[in-house]
């Protein structure tokens, strides 16, 4: 299946820091007494408080780091479930510092992917060509978002170690109402807790993640009455018409040219900036146009579905088969060698096939299913070692059965996933809140959010709602295209940009 009927987000064997190196690393380390809990709650531990050192931004920062829990609670008073979070905050730092909650998307997805994949002090370095989960390795990570902002990073419940008092309640949060309630809940509570209300407040997400920033963001103004300064999405979900219909209507396929064109290109070492934007005014001209109408004939076939194939990397009969429609014709006819099969999640990325035999993609993802998945297994790790949060409870990176069972607002699965929408949420914040600002980014060969839709919403905001305040970035990459260490850094220098301009951050004159 295209998708694998899910968009989730995204274990390594590191070798272990012994409790008197954690010690010698942290300098201290403190727990934070909670309150008895029930149930499998029981195995979550007190919070742990640790101190730290890192080199970022090219300057030495002491900070403290805290790994726990924020707790839910029903209308009798009675807890209804924990949320696990880590933070890291920047010492001798004033208060107005900002202040950025992050989380993963999936539905189903824990944080560790943006946690030890971008923002966080550590980051998981897959070795030299980037993709080996097995030796992947814990480092200091020279980028870390630490370096501009207080960081907050956030495991929805059923993800990592938040849980339910009553396994059977989590279910109640698989729906995007009440995921973004407990999401912005879970924020409020951090924030009254550590005294952050001076702070400006931003909200960081991938994919489904963006798609939660958009619905927090609101939450958190009609529910919680915080305003949020500002949103970085990463390889987000805005509009599910417009995404998961490339096989079926002109505009989707048309919004996804641009990243096959860009992934061919990738995949060959002969990526060139002149020739992406040539198939970007292809696929809102030429290409679109021709799949809205007839199917072209004689002369005019040959050469439209030639050109497809050229750009693509696609062979011309296949193109010419699926009447240029290539959704579902990219896994295995992309140009690879015999054998081989690409990612949707980056569609550079080729690796054998283990249905060779088989037309369809059939198998685990390379990606998804593959070395990321590494990255579960080194938070748990790092957790216990360096952050001092000691559970018996399993880390859950990411859950499927999560994914099967939301709830979109129109039903579960399938067909109400094609109706989810952030864009009016992202007129209505901008709107609202003069002070709220949006940064959008994606990678070039991302098939599971092109990068085409996000630049058709943005490209059709007013202009007195978007003017300055909104910007999209496009880097060389799939859908974590911070896997590759040149983008990560040049999408780290974009982002401390946008905290550095954004008008609540900037010194006042």
């Amino acid at each position: 299946m295209r998708f694998r009927s899910v968009i989730l987000l995204a274990a390594a064997l590191l070798v272990p820091l012994g409790p008197a190196v954690a010690q010698e690393k942290t300098g201290r380390a403190a727990a934070v007494q909670t309150a008895p809990r029930d149930g499998v709650l029981k195995l979550l531990p007190d919070d742990s408080v640790t101190e730290h050192r890192l080199t970022a931004g090219g300057r030495t920062i002491d900070y403290i780091a805290t790994a726990g829990t924020l707790n839910l609670f029903g209308p009798d008073g009675s807890q209804t479930g924990a949320i696990f979070y880590t933070a890291y905050v920047a010492k001798d730092q004033p208060p107005d510092r900002p202040l950025t909650f992050a989380f993963n998307g999936g539905p189903g997805a824990a944080s560790a992917f943006l946690h030890l994949g971008l923002v966080g002090p550590k980051i998981l370095d897959f070795g030299p060509n980037g993709d080996d989960g097995a030796n992947a390795k814990l480092i200091d990570n020279p980028q870390s978002w630490l370096d501009f902002t207080d960081l907050v990073l956030i495991d929805p419940i059923g993800t990592g170690w938040s849980r339910t008092a009553k396994t059977d309640d989590a279910s109640k949060y698989y729906n995007v109402s009440a995921d973004a309630e407990s999401v912005a809940k879970a924020i409020a509570l951090y924030v009254a807790h550590n005294n952050r209300s001076a702070s400006p407040k931003f909200l960081l997400g991938e994919s489904y993640g963006g798609f939660r920033a958009a619905k927090v963001a609101g939450a958190l103004k009609d529910s919680q009455g915080i305003i949020i300064s500002g949103a970085i999405m990463l390889s987000p979900l805005l509009e599910g018409e417009l995404m998961f219909n490339a096989d079926r209507f002109a505009l989707g396929a048309a919004l996804e040219l641009p990243s096959l064109a860009a992934a061919d290109m990738d995949r060959r070492g002969a990526f060139d900036a002149a020739r992406q934007r040539d198939a970007e005014t292809f696929a809102l001209g030429g290409y679109l146009t021709t799949l809205a109408g007839a199917p072209p004939t004689g002369d005019a076939a040959k050469s439209f579905y030639g050109k497809v194939s050229e750009m693509t990397g696609i062979p011309r009969e296949v193109v010419e088969k699926n009447r240029g429609f290539l959704g579902s014709a990219f896994a295995k006819q992309s140009g690879v060698r015999a054998g081989q099969v690409v990612s949707p999640y980056d569609a550079a990325f080729a690796t054998p096939d283990p249905y060779p035999e088989s037309d369809y993609d059939r198998g685990d993802d390379a990606i998804l299913d593959g070395f990321t998945r590494a990255y579960g297994g080194a938070f748990a790790d790092y957790a216990r070692h360096e952050l001092g949060f000691r559970t018996e409870m399993t880390y859950s990176l990411l859950d499927s059965d999560i994914n099967r069972k939301w709830e979109w607002g129109g039903g579960r699965g399938g067909g109400s996933r094609m109706q989810a929408s952030v864009t009016d949420d992202i007129r209505q914040l901008l709107g609202s809140n003069p002070a709220f600002h949006l940064l959008i980014a994606h990678g070039y060969s991302d098939l599971v959010t092109p990068y085409g839709v996000s630049r058709y919403v943005v490209d059709h905001l007013p202009t007195s709602l978007a003017g300055d305040r909104v910007g999209l970035k496009v880097y060389r990459g799939g859908h974590m295209f911070y896997t590759r260490a040149d983008e990560r850094a040049a999408f780290t220098a974009d982002a401390k940009a946008f905290y550095s301009t954004h008008p609540a951050v900037m010194p006042a004159d």
